[in-house]
């Protein structure tokens, strides 16, 4: 039998794979989406806070169903109430936030969040040398002004409205003619108004601004107690029933009402 001849396979390499492959367009690309992120960035740091809480509320709710479940507080519009059932929800959300303000470990023994029947009640408190407002003063503290500025902009993109009061202790104030507790707790309330509204607060959010004095002590059975003087943010529920008119009611005795 004759013999068959052998295979022979000649394999050719392409010495110019490299140039002439694929693998530059994907690096090309990645480049070319890096470039637009960076734009995008440089875009929103120079834009309005509206267009800021527009496209925030959209990276937490990108499907916008958010607000049906009460587990977001942008991207759902007016749809999205605060009602009993879900404002816990807001409180979780507010306490995650601010625990990234740089100064939050100075602050957070002072700042206390509690579901109440008039809404949602944040206490910031004082310590016994000042902590949001320098000690005898209505001006806000430096250490302070973050926390505020944090809390404003996450409140500012709800539609709810805000009430903001102001308590001193029972120690009567010295040291200017003509002005007292009174003057004192109010003014501070003020003052965290102006800076809020100015950070992130819509215009008329804010429809009442109270000054309590000692008449609301936090510890009602340690009058100088210095968690006393306080500055209270209210976020109220957007639909009331009738038997949320004991809100008010919940005012007069703070400190049954203390929760961390």
């Amino acid at each position: 039998m004759a013999e068959k001849p052998a295979v022979i396979i000649i394999r050719k390499k392409n010495k110019h794979a490299g140039r002439h492959g694929g693998a530059w367009k994907v690096a090309y690309a990645d480049f070319v989406t890096a470039m637009m992120a960076l734009f995008i960035v440089l875009w929103l740091m120079n834009s309005s806070k509206e267009i800021q809480n527009a496209v925030g509320g959209y990276f937490r709710d990108p499907s916008g169903t958010g607000g049906n479940v009460g587990t977001a507080m942008a991207g759902s519009g007016e749809n999205f109430e605060l009602s009993k059932d879900n404002m816990s929800e807001l409180k979780k959300t507010l306490e995650k936030s601010i625990s990234r303000v740089p100064n939050f470990e100075k602050l957070k023994d002072h700042i206390d969040m509690m579901v109440t029947g008039e809404g949602l009640r944040i206490e910031l408190t004082e310590s016994s040398t000042g902590t949001f407002f320098d000690s005898g003063s209505p001006n806000i503290s430096a250490d302070s002004t973050d926390m505020l500025t944090k809390l404003a902009e996450e409140l500012g993109q709800l539609p709810n409205e805000i009430c903001i009061e102001g308590h001193t202790d029972a120690k009567p104030f010295s040291g200017i003619a003509d002005y007292g507790n009174w003057e004192l707790s109010t003014e501070r309330a003020n003052a965290a108004r102006r800076l809020m509204e100015k950070n992130g607060l819509r215009p008329g959010q804010v429809i009442q601004v109270r000054g309590f004095a000692d008449r609301r002590l936090r510890k009602s059975d340690a009058p100088l107690d210095a968690s006393n003087r306080r500055i209270s943010l209210i976020v109220r529920y957007i639909t009331e029933s009738p038997d949320d008119s004991a809100g008010n009611d919940s005012l007069a005795a703070p400190s049954k009402e203390h929760s961390n």
